[in-house]
């Protein structure tokens, strides 16, 4: 995989195109610029006040979509009047932070993703009484996706923005090895040497593994094979953090504790495993992703492997096919599942945006019935001008209408496996709220550097300093 350095400026591209990894930090306490203080409404409406900036809608072409949504609402009724707020990425937490903590915040923030929403843990309102209430119909989502959600907090929002996974494939290079594609419905079998499996981590290991290939055309489990000679891998995670690894063999909270002073790091025995995993796959003996150098050097793409063309697979959400568009000019690939886990269940990733309402508004009913027009009839122009797919499965067609585009050898089966993906979001996030979240999150990632960079790893002995570390960082 890549290099720290690598990681961030990636992470950093990402968290710009779809806002669903951004950052939190903790809430301000020092004073911090303040959004343009919003006119007294019109006579006998209730104003709700629309924060942007936690998230994307920065860009112009978004504000003026924005707007125009806001217009449209507007004009839909006499009862309320939306306001929007656009403040700045780089100052929108402090800004945020300070309206809050002055009693001054605003009704509906967003579109955020959950590492953005970690910085004001405790915040958010539950609007399961205001579903209930206006009778919502929640059916048109995926009701994992609605679970998806629900926290200790509550129902603190509704599916909007979404990102699901998927196994980008290389189909030329599975013919080459005379292996069978993966699966691109969610309980097919996969054919592996004549006979039916499940798609299972270990099957998808083992067919890494022999489209792992040397420069002398050995495949990672045949004899004399060179690993310091890679010249082509069978597997990437492609950019995902390591609690997202992890999540993939089964999602998970992984801390203790209420209070400052008896929090704990509880990292539980799957995502030990799954970390096991992904370090074996780069110095393991037969190993089946290029460990953080190789990943790194300009031939596999400095880190973007599957898009150099560098790794027959590659396990990412829907936002990554902003980045194919080189690789798509001489190469073709497909989608696949996502493979189950030891314990039978597919514990997949979804990354996610959406508009959360401040738990201290004046009016709660007004800012649902605001939220709901943005998830549902303003959402069609909003998610066009995010680049989201919806996480309405019937609005998908004219997301997909597009990609069709950029990407004309993609199949329609291929583009389907991203809306099954919507029954398998990871609940709770591998974006998790975690005490102190942004040095939690990356000190996490330090140790994700620090497997795909030392060959024989000390990994016991590293994953109990983590434990430590998060301990000490959860209590700070």
């Amino acid at each position: 995989m890549k290099k720290l350095s690598v990681v961030a400026i990636l992470l950093l591209i990402a968290s710009m195109i779809l806002a669903a990894c951004a950052p939190a930090a903790p809430v301000a306490e020092e004073a911090a610029p303040v959004a343009e203080e919003a006119a007294p409404a019109a006579e006998g409406k209730v104003q709700v006040r629309w924060f942007v900036g936690l998230g994307t809608g920065t860009n112009p072409e978004q504000v003026a979509v924005q707007e125009e949504v806001v217009a449209d609402f507007n004009a839909s009724q006499d009862q309320i009047e939306l306001v929007l707020e656009i403040v700045p990425y780089d100052s929108a937490r402090d800004t945020l932070a300070t309206q809050i903590a002055s009693g001054s915040g605003p009704d509906i923030i967003g579109p955020v993703g959950w590492g953005g929403s970690n910085a004001f843990y405790g915040q958010w309102l539950d609007v399961a009484p205001y579903i209930e209430e206006t009778g919502f119909d929640t059916s048109i989502f995926d009701p994992a996706l609605v679970k998806f959600y629900q926290t200790e907090e509550g129902q603190i929002g509704l599916p909007f923005a979404v990102f699901p996974g998927a196994v980008y494939f290389m189909p030329s290079m599975f013919d080459e090895a005379g292996l069978a594609y993966p699966p691109q419905k969610y309980g097919e079998k996969y054919v592996l040497d004549g006979a039916e499996v499940d798609w299972t981590w270990d099957v998808m290991t083992e067919v890494a593994k022999r489209l792992t290939v040397d420069a002398n055309g050995l495949s990672s489990v045949e004899e004399g094979f060179d690993p310091t000679q890679i010249v082509q891998v069978g597997y990437s995670p492609q950019w995902q953090h390591p609690n997202s690894v992890a999540t993939f063999f089964g999602a998970s909270k992984i801390f203790e504790g209420d209070t400052k002073g008896s929090y704990k790091s509880a990292i539980p025995d799957n995502w030990k495993a799954a970390w096991q995993w992904y370090y074996d796959g780069m110095y393991g003996a037969q190993p089946y992703m290029a460990t953080g150098p190789l990943s790194g050097s300009p031939e596999f793409g400095n880190g973007n492997l599957f898009n150099a063309g560098k790794a027959a697979m590659g396990l990412s959400q829907t936002w990554y096919t902003c980045c194919l568009g080189d690789f798509a000019k001489v190469n073709e690939f497909q989608l696949g599942i996502q493979p189950m886990s030891a314990d039978g269940v597919v514990h997949g990733r979804i990354d996610a945006d959406t508009f959360r309402i401040w738990k201290g508004t004046a009016h709660p009913k007004e800012s649902f019935e605001v939220l709901a027009y943005l998830i549902t009839t303003g959402g069609d122009k909003l998610l066009s001008a995010y680049g989201a797919m919806p996480a309405i499965a019937s609005k998908t067609e004219a997301f997909f209408e597009k990609k069709a585009v950029d990407y004309p050898f993609v199949t329609a089966e291929s583009w389907d496996v991203f809306v099954q993906g919507l029954a398998y979001p990871d609940t709770p996030s591998a974006e998790q709220y975690m005490p102190n979240w942004t040095e939690a999150f990356a000190r996490i990632q330090t140790f994700g550097d620090l497997m795909n960079n030392t060959p024989d790893l000390d990994f016991d002995a590293e994953f109990q300093r983590l434990q430590d570390d998060l301990t000490a960082i959860y209590n700070k």
